[in-house]
């Protein structure tokens, strides 16, 4: 991907390396915010948090620190891509885009929706229109999820940043009322629509950036289709238990994951990305 020498993101809250407190109080923000960070919690796939806020909070190396910085640079670039494209997109429209922040942070944090920690991964949380990121996760995507590349990373970004879109145009908060109306297998269905809405967004990104900036090189598409492969419900749950239970998927399958993150970038059309009312 081509992003050296690109504008980076002003809304960026950069705490790394101030480490983090207890567990928050009074999120408010509900059961769909598990839903939504289902597989960055860990989703059963064996993530040892300790070890992972332990590693963080080693001494780092000058190496260690300038490669962390330059993917702090390179999210932050990403970032603003995001904030160019929606900027534009909703502006069509004859609406407003309210521009989310960013938070780095090392090892744990607060956040609007709760605690955060190395262990939960990128999450986007609605109460505070964050998305929240530390960066040992990129580590995590390229070792553990076989899923290197710039792009692979780009698209996490971008994902929660289609999860804000979903915030803003009111479709999260439409899921979340559904919650104790419905049952958990019902609920959970909704929660994959959710998600492949957010791949889809993901994808529309992509294309509008290609467009504008021309920002993808060889092979940037298929990183980010590997990473969507990675981290499929079924994937997932077939390497951590050996095998598969459809009604206990909050994400999607690895084929829906690709096939909407494909279908935005393709597509580019807003209009094309109803989840919630395809066969899937």
């Amino acid at each position: 991907m081509l992003w050296q020498g690109r504008r980076e993101s002003s809304n960026v809250d950069d705490r790394r390396g101030i480490g983090g407190g207890g567990l928050a109080v009074g999120g408010g923000i509900g059961g769909i915010i598990i839903a939504i960070i289902y597989f960055f919690l860990g989703g059963g796939n064996g993530g040892n948090g300790d070890t992972d806020f332990l590693r963080q909070q080693a001494p780092q190396t000058q190496e260690q620190k300038a490669a962390e910085d330059q993917l702090a640079s390179f999210s932050k670039v990403v970032f603003a891509d995001t904030e160019d494209v929606w900027n534009k997109l909703f502006s069509e429209q004859g609406r407003n885009y309210v521009e989310p922040r960013m938070v780095l942070f090392s090892g744990s944090d607060q956040s609007g929706c709760g605690f955060a920690s190395a262990a939960t991964g990128p999450f986007y949380c609605p109460a505070d229109s964050k998305v929240y990121l530390d960066l040992t996760f990129f580590q995590e995507l390229q070792e553990r999820f076989n899923a290197p590349g710039d792009f692979a990373m780009a698209y996490v970004i971008a994902h929660e940043v289609g999860h804000h879109v979903q915030h803003l145009l009111g479709v999260t908060e439409q899921v979340d009322r559904m919650r104790g109306r419905i049952s958990e297998t019902e609920m959970n269905k909704l929660s994959v629509r959710l998600e492949l809405q957010a791949d889809f967004l993901a994808g529309v990104w992509a294309h509008h950036a290609q467009r504008t900036k021309q920002i993808l090189e060889s092979g940037d598409v298929e990183e980010a289709l590997r990473a969507a492969n990675a981290i499929g419900d079924d994937r997932l749950q077939q390497q951590s238990q050996g095998y598969v239970v459809p009604d206990a998927f909050t994400h999607g399958t690895s084929e829906q994951r690709m096939f909407w993150f494909k279908k935005g970038f393709q597509t580019g059309d807003l209009k094309q990305g109803d989840t919630f009312n395809s066969d899937l």
